[in-house]
């Protein structure tokens, strides 16, 4: 309910109609011919009004807010039970009603629920409208107070008695309240113009002189609460009444003044947009007329449909394209989902659907590019030509996967650039090491913000052509875990019957991915999924020899540091022999990596030298000055260890070969036993007692005492305990050295490996290459290996070989005769009761 609308609990929802709407303000209209009326019978009143008005009324109740006397309102009742007890008042013409307040608005209409101060009017006119209800309009006439109820329920009458309005005399105190409130209703009117008409119809009936009907007025044109406004009714002294208006009108008048200044502002930031609106219209309209703007939304259209021309795409891209093109025409440029539907087809038409490079299959261009980029490794490059020759006769090298395994600076990047340069297609690398999330391989789907393809697609965009030699790199180091595995979403990727129809998140298009020639590289086997491996061709690279990295040195890693140093080669002289003592004394691993970090060290000290002007050009290094610049050697010259129960193994490990001097020793004689100690692995701790085992087994066929270990405890030590060991081919290495201390003879100076089992025979083992280099490296001349890696070593580089003596062994006692110069004796047949004896 507001103050000119009392609606019963239960009332219904109004309807509107065209008629019902012309009857309404026509008993407006009558309203303010009742005002005039009103003047008339001011100004010819023949009684007062306090004898004329009832002793008891029935009262109608208020919701929002009290009204005042002097006031000519229109009331609505909608039904219901309040409305039926409206209509039966209007049935009956009783002229006068009592309007009261409520106290709570949601609670029922009760006499506990009702002001005791209200306000009796005329009913002027009653009128039914269909739909509307009841339509009353009542002219407020004087204060009443509640002295009892006559009835409590509807319709509820009370007993009332009217107060006369206080006489007061003209006084200054008076006049000065009289003119506050009449300039405060000045300024309301200056910020809210509404107020003018109401002020119009006040002064066209009552004299504004006439402080009680001014102070009224002025309480019903302000916005207070309910509670303020029916405190102002219930104050009867007027100069009480004054004071309070004046409260009221002040507050009133901050409220308006804040309002419209707000009104301003907001008016003001309109009329800027609206006059930057319009330059801006006036702006593209000229732009227009001299064909020099065109519809930003036509315009990225109109280049998403000229890139797409140029492509070939698939059947469904094509389709998929159609209907993105057409939903961003119809969407409005201020839409989130515009930028989204543009940013696909960016994606979509700067692919190379269908863009291939021309190749090249000359062998001999192919083969002057893999030199150029890469020196040493002969074996490899001799594979990648013959695989390049296959992709000649087929006119073709893609779908192919090729998986470089060796230690870190062997070159594996370098040979995948090499290979791009000899087939004439375009390098891309990128490195899965680490990743966990399979959305870097496939991407990500449409729905997340941000979201972009793998990193395959944004290969191809970078390369543009469908064909080119892309490295995955650390394909060992792949993570995996609750947010994915990166390593089987590579799965559909490497597999040439599926990649064909790659089928990326993001663009959730089918991609052709067969012609992509696929490069991967990784250190160890280990870790790579075995789905993975099977999907590749592999190519060990096993690491360089010395002579091969004192050549990369001097052709390739020197030259290159000198230019990045800012360096001539006429400024920085160095020895022959220089590299070749680099290469010997500080960087033994099988890759160039610390070779090139030296270089970087000698020069950055040079360049220092020659800013600080100790040194003048040119700078001559030798092996003489080197510790000048890098320090001492890393590696010293290793001498073989002589002496019984020494013997030397090999080790392959990622870095490359290495040589294991183990040693084995008699602690004392008081009980049977053997100690371990190297940080040795589960494995190889396995072997050791599988060579313990039998050597105690077969003392007596190689001529020691039978009873030699009975009461001898054994400790078997492998040097660099730090370092974590583990594997089975030191085997023959432990029960060699086992046997030197029961035949006490010092062991032959050969290195060995290989696995050994219960019985004696000896299992081939890996890493053979890296093995052969690591024996070279410490001048050792004759190595011992398992006869099942005579295969193996037949199809090594000549040059790995040269200046070895290879003996295979199929058995330990072929280690035996080429350790110690004893041949095995045979077993001894046991006798047949001796067997029954045994068996009892």
């Amino acid at each position: 309910m507001n103050s000119d609308t009392v609606s019963d609990t239960d009332k219904k929802d109004e309807t509107t109609a065209d008629a019902d709407e012309t009857r309404v303000d026509e008993i407006e209209a009558e309203s303010a011919e009742l005002s005039d009326d009103s003047d008339t019978a001011k100004e010819g009143m023949l009684v007062r009004s306090d004898e004329v008005l009832p002793a008891q009324l029935t009262l109608l109740p208020l919701s929002n807010r009290p009204l005042f006397p002097g006031l000519v309102v229109p009331l609505i009742y909608e039904g219901g039970e309040m409305g039926k007890v409206v209509r039966e008042l209007a049935d009956s013409h009783e002229p006068y009603v009592g309007l009261v307040l409520v106290r709570d608005e949601n609670e029922l209409y009760a006499p506990q629920n009702l002001y005791s101060v209200g306000v009796v009017a005329r009913i002027a006119k009653a009128v039914e409208i269909e739909g509307h209800g009841l339509h009353l309009v009542v002219e407020c006439v004087r204060r009443f107070s509640v002295d009892g109820f006559v009835t409590a329920e509807n319709p509820i009458r009370v007993a009332v008695s009217y107060r006369p309005e206080t006489s007061y005399e003209d006084n200054i105190e008076l006049r000065a309240y009289t003119v506050a409130v009449i300039n405060t209703i000045k300024e309301l009117l200056k910020h809210n113009p509404i107020y003018e008409e109401e002020l119009r119809l006040f002064a066209s009936r009552f004299d504004v002189n006439e402080p009680n009907r001014l102070a009224d007025f002025a309480a019903s044109l302000t916005t207070a609460s309910r509670e303020d406004l029916q405190d102002i009714l219930e104050t009867y002294p007027i100069f009480d009444r004054l004071k309070k208006v004046v409260s009221l009108l002040n507050r009133e008048l901050n409220v308006s003044k804040v309002q419209t200044k707000i009104r301003e502002n907001i008016d003001e930031r309109i009329s800027e947009q609206q006059r930057h609106f319009f330059l801006q219209e006036q702006l593209q309209e000229i732009q227009r007329e001299l064909g020099m703007n065109e519809d930003p939304q036509e315009k990225e259209l109109a280049d998403f449909r000229k890139k797409a021309k140029k492509l070939k795409f698939s059947e469904e891209a094509q389709k998929v394209f159609d209907e993105e093109s057409n939903r961003l025409s119809m969407l409005d440029t201020s839409s989130p989902e515009y930028n989204v539907t543009r940013s696909y087809l960016e994606w979509l038409t700067c692919l190379p659907w269908g863009k291939f490079c021309k190749e090249r299959y000359n062998l001999k261009t192919a083969a002057r590019a893999l030199n150029r980029h890469h020196s040493g490794l002969d074996d490899v490059k001799d594979r990648i030509l013959e695989f390049i020759a296959v992709g000649a006769r087929k006119k073709a090298v893609g779908g192919s996967i090729i998986l470089f395994v060796g230690p870190p600076g062997v070159g594996k990047t370098s040979l995948g650039k090499a290979i791009a340069d000899a087939v004439g297609r375009p390098f891309y690398r990128f490195s899965v090491g680490g990743m966990r999330d399979e959305a870097e391989i496939k991407g990500h789907r449409r729905t997340y913000i941000g979201a972009m393809p793998g990193k395959l697609l944004q290969a191809l965009k970078r390369v543009n052509v469908s064909n080119p030699v892309m490295m995955i790199d650390e394909v060992d180091k792949i993570g995996s875990d609750f947010r994915g595995d990166p390593a089987s979403a590579l799965l559909e990727v490497l597999d040439p019957e599926q990649n064909s129809d790659f089928m990326d998140h993001y663009l959730d298009v089918r991609f052709d991915l067969s012609q992509v020639l696929f490069l991967l590289t990784a250190n160890q086997l280990d870790t790579i999924p075995r789905p993975l491996l099977d999907r590749a061709e592999i190519i060990h690279l096993a690491g360089y020899m010395p002579s091969e990295k004192v050549e990369i040195a001097r052709k390739h890693l020197w030259p290159a540091q000198l230019k990045e140093h800012a360096l001539e080669k006429s400024d920085v002289t160095v020895t022959p022999s220089l590299f070749r003592h680099l290469v010997e004394d500080y960087a033994r691993e099988p890759g160039v990596r610390r070779l090139e970090g030296l270089m970087k060290k000698i020069l950055r000290k040079v360049a220092r030298k020659l800013a600080e002007e100790t040194v003048t050009l040119p700078v001559h290094i030798t092996v003489a000055n080197i510790k000048d610049y890098i320090g001492q050697p890393r590696f010293r010259e290793q001498a073989i260890k002589v002496g019984v129960g020494l013997t030397t193994g090999l080790a392959w490990t990622a870095m490359g070969g290495t040589t294991l001097t183990l040693e084995a020793a008699i602690i004392h004689h008081d009980r049977r036993g053997m100690k371990i100690t190297g940080q040795l692995g589960k494995v190889m701790q396995e072997s050791s007692d599988i060579a313990y085992s039998y050597v105690i087994a077969n003392l007596e066929r190689f001529g020691a005492p039978v009873d030699f270990f009975d009461k001898a405890f054994v400790h078997i030590h492998v040097p660099e305990g730090a370092v974590p060991k583990d594997g089975p081919s030191a085997g023959i290495t432990m029960a060699t050295a086992l046997l030197s201390l029961a035949l006490n003879q010092v062991p032959a100076r050969i290195a060995m490996t290989g696995e050994m089992t219960l019985t004696g025979e000896v299992l081939p083992i890996g890493g053979e290459r890296e093995k052969l280099l690591a024996v070279k490296r410490l001048g050792i001349t004759e190595v011992i290996l398992p006869a099942g890696n005579e295969v193996d070593v037949d199809e090594l580089p000549p040059s790995v070989c040269e200046g070895i003596t290879i003996h295979y062994a199929s058995h330990f006692s072929d280690v035996v005769k080429h350790m110690f110069g004893v041949r095995m004796k045979p077993a001894k047949k046991r006798k047949a009761g001796k067997v029954a004896a045994d068996k009892k």
